[in-house]
């Protein structure tokens, strides 16, 4: 019905909240062949903010991740997640990242996810990826 607001059920919004979280485990624990988990195969994949611009593709993905070698962060932590429905086959997904890097430095992200439902479950289809780089900056930036 048209002014109808569309609703994440609490099932949607545990299976969204956990592929969002799988991201980091599979990464840190190199199990990169498994990114079909997550991704759409034609997933854009947004690092523009770090200089790479936008990968397509979870082989690209892949492939990136492994070019950074020992530069990967050794642990990604996903927290603050804030889920919206566009419709039932579409969330927006934002949320916060921690990277711990192996010299004991961290940074913070946060990640802007479009997550589409498909035949296999929900996987994202669209991330873009924010450093946070000053406090209290301005939201529209992050």
């Amino acid at each position: 019905m048209p002014g109808e607001e569309t609703v994440i059920t609490a099932e949607d919004r545990a299976a969204i909240s956990e592929l969002i979280s799988l991201h980091g485990h599979l990464t840190d624990n190199g199990e990169l062949d498994r990114y079909d988990e997550l991704f759409t195969p034609d997933v854009v994949y947004d690092v523009t903010d770090f200089g790479l611009g936008p990968l397509t593709g979870i082989p690209a993905i892949r492939d990136a991740a492994l070019a950074m070698g020992d530069a990967n962060p050794v642990g990604h932590h996903v927290t603050n997640i804030v889920l919206t429905a566009v419709n039932t086959d579409e969330v927006h997904g934002r949320s916060k990242g921690i990277g711990i890097n192996a010299d004991g430095t961290c940074g913070s992200v946060v990640y802007e996810d479009t997550i589409r439902r498909g035949d296999r479950g929900w996987r994202i289809s669209h991330r873009r990826i924010l450093a946070r780089r000053k406090p209290l900056g301005d939201a529209s930036k992050t």
